[in-house]
């Protein structure tokens, strides 16, 4: 009898055992300890990149014989000069036209006001830096152009996107333009390498914006 009741207990034991052994192990972070947020965003932001020497005899001069071409969006209704022979890509209501390092870009956004500096600064500016390289904001300005009145524009340097072949980047000047009809902002950016002289053929293609 004895020896049947220590059978029973001896293997009632090992049950347990068993059973704890399969169980899994909960774990606690202590309180001070939180968990690591997702790690920040570098390049694809501008935020970590550091900006690129500019080039000592930069190329980008668009040269003074350089022949125009009138480009006309419709469902922007909008027009603007741009070089001719520049590559051009479409989206909808935006138009980028590019030849190697220089380029120039119209994009259209809602806006329920005109824009002043103080807007530009608070909201456009602050999205030029978290969206670009290495971007160093230069000053907010007003200017009046023809046929367009004053406009709100913003210079400002970055960094080219990598080269896709030779993974080269070179720094950029850039202005941006901003005009405004019926609740629709028109951006218009133009950007070169540092140091080109393209003076006048920027002052030709911001002139050159009208509503259509």
């Amino acid at each position: 009898m004895l020896k049947r009741q220590f059978s029973h207990v001896i293997l009632m034991v090992a049950t347990t055992v068993v059973f704890l052994a399969g169980c899994p192990q909960s774990t606690k972070s202590p309180a001070s300890s939180p968990q690591p947020s997702s790690p920040p965003r570098t390049t694809s932001t501008g935020k970590s990149e550091q900006p690129v020497t500019p080039e000592k005899n930069p190329p980008g001069d668009i040269p003074d014989t350089q022949a125009f071409i009138t480009y006309k969006n419709v469902t922007g209704k909008y027009s603007i000069e741009a070089p001719e022979g520049w590559a051009r890509t479409e989206h909808g209501t935006d138009v980028t036209f590019v030849s190697k390092f220089d380029g120039e870009r119209v994009t259209l956004a809602k806006s329920a006001t005109p824009p002043t500096v103080a807007s530009v600064k608070q909201t456009q500016a602050p999205a030029i830096q978290q969206q670009g390289r290495a971007v160093k904001m230069q000053g907010v300005q007003t200017k009046s152009i023809p046929r367009n009145g004053t406009v709100v524009y913003v210079t400002y340097t970055s960094n080219s996107e990598p080269d896709p072949v030779t993974d080269k980047q070179i720094r950029l000047d850039n202005v941006t333009y901003y005009y405004y009809r019926n609740g629709t902002l028109a951006a218009l950016t133009l950007w070169a390498p540092t140091g080109a002289d393209n003076v006048d053929q920027w002052k030709r293609i911001s002139e050159s914006f009208r509503w259509l």
